[in-house]
């Protein structure tokens, strides 16, 4: 089976539903952002040079890829939706770290190779916490992919800090 269809030549895609939309419509877009933030992620992963970071993209990688299925998923119930613990685990990971790490005023993004692949992948999960609210504004998201997205941008700002205090190449 090859992965080229040619089913999305003419500018439309299909849902996980079968449902077939614009490859411009706001679902797309959002479930889309939600992929090149896991990818961004997938290739900061290769620079982090503290396990528990690695580990903790990993599981955020997983949660995304449900994240993008709940979203390609209308008029049923996804089999893997985000949970409040969902939210729960990366608020506690902020906690975690901000008791490690001083913030001190304003910074500015790439004072290490590996806190500007962090640094990216925030701003895009910035974006895609903006696609996804553009979205709610006449379609339903539901509340805890709003909730964990804007808490994943915050830890991702955080890892990106932490790895900069921590560096070394100190």
């Amino acid at each position: 089976m090859s992965i080229s269809t040619g089913t999305g030549d003419s500018g439309f895609t299909s849902l996980w539903t079968g449902q077939r939309v614009r490859k411009t419509c706001k679902r797309v877009e959002a479930y889309g952002t939600v992929d090149e933030l896991n990818s961004h992620l997938g290739e900061a992963k290769h620079y982090v040079n503290h396990t528990f970071i690695k580990e903790a993209i990993l599981g955020i990688q997983k949660e995304l890829s449900d994240i993008s299925g709940q979203l390609a998923t209308v008029g049923r119930e996804y089999f893997s939706p985000v949970s409040e613990n969902h939210v729960k685990r990366v608020s506690a990971l902020i906690d975690h770290i901000q008791e490690e790490v001083s913030l001190k005023g304003f910074v500015v993004p790439g004072a290490t190779l590996v806190s500007s692949k962090l640094d990216i992948a925030r701003t895009v999960a910035r974006r895609t916490e903006r696609r996804l609210f553009s979205l709610a504004e006449n379609e339903e998201v539901p509340e805890l992919i709003l909730i964990y997205m804007n808490r994943l941008s915050d830890l991702l700002y955080m890892m990106a800090r932490y790895e900069e205090q921590h560096s070394r190449n100190d």
